[in-house]
């Protein structure tokens, strides 16, 4: 059998005569089917190929009609001569291809930042525990939905709609659905004229940069931040003023209230996850007031709350039109689709369009009637459901793991949603290092110095997210995560084997234990209780409002006290060996580490416990947690 001249590639999702007929027309395209020469039989490709006879037939004949190859009476299949007229003829030898090189830095005027920042390693699917944000997971793509929706874009009907220039315009159908069925849901009421498409929520950035700042004007940005603002005001030729976050949001501060443009993410900051509260945005829109700022308002993932109602968005909320709102379909639906929108005054969108046009006018209209339809179809409501269903129960589980599993090396920073959760643990680990040690487990990390404006800061953080990794992976990965922190870590946390305090056995434990109250610290910081009831009850309070509760029920089996819950802690069941001193107590799970503590104290007398009292109880019980304390 004669060598073939085409190869056909195992791991195409191309079906097998589309597979073919691509190959075919590279080979012919790139000259290794020359003019002149006589193609293989369809039998003879067939048999080389290893497939039917019947497909081969269907690629030459498609390939004839396209004017790719001609069929010669009683001579065979040959390249179209006429089908390369007018092409330069390149052989394909790029290695001969040789140019002098031009000075070109002396052209060279400005330049973007080359700053190396965290990447996802191509391959990041095949790690079985990839904590990564704003990954695309293909398993949660409404594919189904997608392709009708584009089905019914490219109808006839259609297609005379969208394939001629529009002028610059974006499509109208897109721009209503996202005028009446997105931005309702965050308090926003906008007019079409106020509403224009981008290729994403970074060229949005770009533009509004290109459009507000120059050399003259400072930009507030959080810090830590998204780079992505930083880089687009530099680039712009302006001054950037760091603004810190806490457990509020950005915060209002004298450098803030003189910058010009205050850039932020209210929703689910980026990079730490927190909420702005209601009355930091109210102070923020009050300062823009009073200092005439223009506020742009940041939004890559709609507000998605677990714990509370969604707060409005700052524009929703702004009676002087100074928000610039900026948010898209691409994180949460697909990044690779590139869709953002902007909404702002008519004033300011008509000169974003002027600008736009000098690079592309606008995002091509296909996908848009796409996703316009995708939108109008009820796609995008169901889609938006169900994602928010599993993200919930994705973001719940991994703050139960991070409570569980490394409460006593971390502190993770409040957040009540979103898609990630920000931890810092003891200035003695190198994150980028830990990142590199749990690779080698299988665990990706995403270290975080990139969100700061100056490298001495987010050595000892990094973030967790959920959007890459199925929920049955984050307990179990959670766990890997803890051993690899426990090597790096100089301060060594206290295990069973050296554990102070009275170790308890099965005698002892019911009669400690029952009728008490144990105030306990989480790794976010919210406050927890649990009732030790009479005959095995279990009741858990957690949060400022007691807003997640929890039953269950606890025995003694052994040495071992034993409980389980009915959600918390996965509803599995936990054995441990319990350790006291004084009012203190300890939780070892079986391998003998540290799982909780906390204080004991009377179920009845709690009433009686102030609620700083309780605040403290449960705050400095962690740092007790290395050990040589004397708890």
């Amino acid at each position: 059998m004669e060598t073939p001249l085409i190869f056909l590639d195992p791991d195409t999702e191309l079906n097998l005569q589309s597979h073919i007929r691509q190959k075919m027309v590279e080979a012919i395209v790139g000259g290794v089917f020359p003019v002149g020469k006589r193609l293989p039989s369809s039998r003879k490709l067939a048999e080389q190929l290893g497939v039917a006879r019947n497909t081969v037939v269907l690629v030459y004949e498609q390939l004839i009609d396209e004017g790719y190859v001609v069929s010669r009476e009683r001579s065979g299949i040959f390249v179209n001569a006429q089908f390369l007229e007018g092409r330069v003829g390149f052989d394909g030898d790029y290695a001969a291809i040789k140019r002098e090189s031009a000075s070109w830095q002396r052209f060279i005027r400005r330049k973007a930042s080359d700053k190396k920042h965290f990447e996802a390693p191509p391959n990041w699917q095949r790690f079985p525990y990839p904590f990564l944000d704003g990954q695309f997971d293909q398993s949660l793509f409404p594919a189904k939905e997608w392709r009708e929706a584009s089905r019914q874009a490219l109808t006839i009907g259609q297609i005379k709609q969208w394939a001629s220039e529009s002028g610059g315009a974006d499509d109208p159908m897109l721009v209503d659905e996202i005028r009446t069925k997105i931005l309702p849901r965050r308090g926003i009421h906008a007019n079409a004229d106020e509403i224009m498409i981008t290729i994403g929520v970074q060229q949005a950035l770009y533009l509004l940069s290109d459009l507000l700042v120059d050399s003259t004007t400072s930009v507030a940005v959080e810090e830590p931040g998204y780079p992505g603002f930083r880089r687009v005001v530099e680039h712009a030729g302006g001054r950037v003023i760091p603004v810190e976050v806490d457990a509020e949001g950005m915060q209002v501060t004298p450098a803030a209230k003189r910058a010009d443009v205050v850039i932020t993410t209210p929703s689910h900051q980026i990079p730490m996850a927190v909420t702005m509260s209601m009355p930091r945005r109210h102070e923020l829109l009050e300062s823009a007031n009073t200092n005439d700022q223009v506020v742009v308002e940041v939004d890559f993932e709609l507000e998605s709350n677990y714990l509370g109602q969604p707060h409005p968005s700052l524009r929703g909320l702004s009676e002087q039109d100074r928000v610039i709102y900026v948010s898209g379909l691409s994180k949460l639906l697909a990044p690779g689709l590139r869709l953002g929108f902007i909404v702002a005054p008519k004033e300011v969108i008509k000169p974003l369009r002027r600008l736009s046009a000098l690079m592309v006018k606008h995002p091509p209209l296909s996908n848009q009637r796409t996703a316009a339809f995708f939108l109008s179809l009820g796609y995008y409501d169901t889609f938006i459901t169900q994602i928010h269903r599993e993200f919930e129960r994705r973001w719940i589980a991994l703050r139960r793991a991070v409570n569980y599993y490394l409460l006593p090396y971390v502190d993770v920073a409040p957040a009540q949603g979103g898609t990630a959760l920000w931890l810092e643990v003891a200035e003695d680990v190198d994150v980028n290092y830990l990142a590199q040690a749990a690779s080698a487990r299988g665990i990706l990390i995403e270290p975080i110095g990139d969100y700061f404006s100056s490298s001495n800061h987010g050595v000892n953080y990094f973030r967790l997210g959920i959007t890459s990794i199925p929920e049955g992976s984050i307990k179990d990965g959670v766990d890997q995560l803890r051993d690899v922190i426990e090597s790096l870590s100089a301060q060594r946390v206290e295990t069973l084997s050296e554990a102070k305090g009275n170790h308890l056995r099965a005698k002892d434990i019911s009669q400690t234990l029952e009728g008490k109250t144990m105030l306990c610290p989480i790794a976010y910081g919210d406050p927890c209780s649990i009732d030790v009831g009479q005959g095995g009850a279990l009741l858990g309070r957690a949060g400022y409002a007691n807003e997640d509760c929890d039953s269950g029920h606890w025995w003694v089996e052994g040495d071992l006290w034993c409980r389980r819950w009915s959600r918390w802690a996965w509803g599995d069941v936990g054995r441990y060996h319990v350790v006291t001193s004084g009012s203190v107590f300890k939780l070892f799970d079986e391998q003998g580490r540290l799982i909780d503590q906390g204080v004991l104290v009377d179920t009845h007398e709690l009433s009686e416990t102030t609620e700083d009292e309780r605040l403290q109880a449960t705050n400095w019980t962690k740092t007790k947690s290395l050990s040589g304390s004397n708890a």
